[in-house]
C-alpha cells in the first residue's frame, strides 16, 4: 500500500469553498492509487479566534485549559474536511491527535512528540478510508489533551509520514514551495526545483516561513521526503526537500554557492556583563524548550545574546534565569532584524564569509554583528535596514541581481 501524507494549512482551508477544492485534490490523489492521510490546521483565524476569547475570560488562562480549547479549531476543519470527501462519493474518516495514536510531552501549548502508534489509522486505510486527522494536537502519556505550539501541523504530518513508512509528505500552503528570497521583498527571487534538507533547516530557523524547523529537523533525521507546493495553483511544482540535498554529496569548495536568503524580522539583542563567559554559558545549557536562540558571542567582558521572540518565551522570562547563572548587568535592545545566506557548507568557506562582508561593504551597509553557522552566514541589522539588506545579499545568489528591491 502506497501511502501519502497531506497537510493543509488554515489559508487552505479557511471557507467552505477552499475545503471543497481541497478535498478534490485529495480526491484525486485518492483516484491515482495511493493511501491518503490528511493533516489539516484550523481554518484561517480560527485560533487567534480562540485566543481572544479566552483572553476575554482571563487575563492569563491556564495552558491547560488553552489546549482544550484551541484543540477544538483543528477538529472543525477535519470533521468538515472528511464531509466534503464523503459528498464526493468517497469513504473518509476524522481523527483527533488522540486518536491517531500521536503522544506527547506534558507540556501544555508546547509539547512534543515523544510516540506515534498510528494502529486505528493503519486499520482505516486498510478499509479504504481516506483518513483525516487534526494537526497541532496530541495527548500527554498523562492522557491530558496537548497542543504542539507554532508549526505543530507540520510537525504532526512528518511524525505521521515517517510512522506510516510514507512515501512522501507534502506540504500545502499558500506559497508555490521555497524561494531564494521573500518573493515580497526580493523581486527576483525564484522558485527553486530542489533544496537540501540541512539547507532548510539553515533557512526555516532564519526566518523562511514555508516550513517549520522542528518539522524539518525530524524529516531529516528519519529520511522523509518533504514537498513543499501550493494548495489552490494547479501548475504547481514546488520543492523538494530531500536529505541528500544533491545527487552526489561530495561536494568541492568551488560547488559552494549560496541558495537563498532568509530573514528574522524582530529580533532581541541581549547583553549581560560576565567575568567568565564559558563558565555562564556553561550554566545555561540547555536552554527551556522553545527559546530560540539565534546567536552568541564575547567581547570585553560582556555576553551577547541575540533571541527570536517569536518562536519561545518573553524574553523577559530568561531574566531570571541568566541573574541565576551569575550574570551582572542586564541590557535588552530592541530594534533588530538578522538577515542570512544559506548554502552547503557555505559558513565553514572563507570565502563567502569574506564574500558577504565585501558585498556589504562595496555598498555601504553597516551591520552590527556578522556571524557564520555550518550552512548559513548571518548579520545583525536595525529594522529599518531589513529589506535593503536582503536585496543585496541576494546578488551572491547565483543569477540574483541587484536592481528590484522593495523599499524598506
Amino acid at each position: 500500500m502506497k501511502i501519502v501524507v497531506q497537510k493543509y494549512g488554515g489559508s487552505s482551508v479557511a471557507d467552505i469553498d477552499k475545503i471543497k477544492r481541497v478535498a478534490e485534490k485529495v480526491v484525486r490523489t485518492r483516484e491515482a492509487g495511493y493511501a491518503v492521510v490528511v493533516v489539516v490546521s484550523a481554518m484561517g483565524n480560527t485560533t487567534n479566534e480562540l485566543l481572544a476569547l479566552a483572553r476575554q475570560t482571563h487575563a492569563n488562562p491556564s495552558r491547560r485549559e488553552l489546549d482544550m480549547l484551541l484543540s477544538v479549531g483543528e477538529r472543525i476543519a477535519m470533521a468538515l474536511l472528511s464531509m466534503c470527501i464523503q459528498a464526493m462519493g468517497h469513504e473518509a474518516i476524522s481523527f483527533t491527535g488522540s486518536q491517531s495514536g500521536i503522544v506527547t510531552t506534558a507540556s501544555h501549548s508546547a509539547a512534543r512528540i515523544i510516540a506515534v502508534r498510528p494502529y486505528r489509522i493503519q486499520d482505516e486505510l486498510e478499509r479504504g478510508q481516506v483518513v483525516i486527522v487534526a494537526g497541532y494536537q496530541g495527548t500527554s502519556y498523562r492522557n491530558e489533551i496537548t497542543t504542539l505550539g507554532r508549526g505543530g501541523s507540520d510537525m504532526t504530518a512528518v511524525a505521521l509520514a515517517g510512522a506510516l513508512g510514507a512515501e512522501a509528505c507534502e506540504i500545502y500552503s499558500d506559497v508555490d514551495g521555497v524561494y531564494t528570497g521573500d518573493p515580497r521583498v526580493v523581486l527576483d527571487a525564484r522558485r527553486l526545483d530542489e533544496v537540501g534538507a540541512e539547507e532548510m533547516l539553515e533557512l526555516a530557523r532564519h526566518g523562511a516561513k514555508v516550513l517549520h524547523d522542528e518539522a524539518v529537523a525530524y524529516a531529516c533525521r528519519h529520511d522523509i521526503a518533504l514537498h513543499a507546493k501550493a494548495t489552490h495553483l494547479e501548475s504547481s511544482k514546488g520543492t523538494l526537500i530531500r536529505r541528500d540535498g544533491w545527487p552526489a554529496r561530495a561536494l568541492e569548495a568551488a560547488q559552494i554557492a549560496p541558495k537563498a536568503v532568509a530573514s528574522l524580522p524582530q529580533v532581541v539583542l541581549v547583553k549581560i556583563a560576565v567575568t567568565d563567559a564559558a563558565a555562564f554559558w556553561a550554566s545555561l545549557v540547555p536552554f527551556e524548550p522553545g527559546v530560540a536562540l539565534v546567536s552568541t558571542w564575547c567581547s570585553a567582558g560582556a555576553m551577547w545574546i541575540v533571541l527570536d521572540p517569536t518562536n519561545g518565551p518573553e524574553v523577559g522570562a530568561l531574566h531570571l534565569a541568566f541573574e541565576a547563572a551569575g550574570g551582572g548587568a542586564w541590557d535588552v535592545s530592541l530594534g533588530w532584524a538578522t538577515v542570512s545566506v544559506v548554502g552547503q557548507d557555505i559558513g565553514r568557506a572563507s570565502q563567502w564569509v569574506q564574500a558577504v562582508a565585501q558585498c556589504l561593504g562595496e555598498r555601504g551597509v553597516e551591520v552590527e554583528a556578522m556571524w557564520s553557522q555550518h550552512h548559513g552566514i548571518s548579520v545583525l541589522v536595525a529594522q529599518g535596514m531589513r529589506n535593503q539588506v536582503q536585496q543585496v545579499l541576494h546578488t551572491l545568489v547565483p543569477g540574483g541581481r541587484a536592481e528590484g528591491a522593495v523599499s524598506s
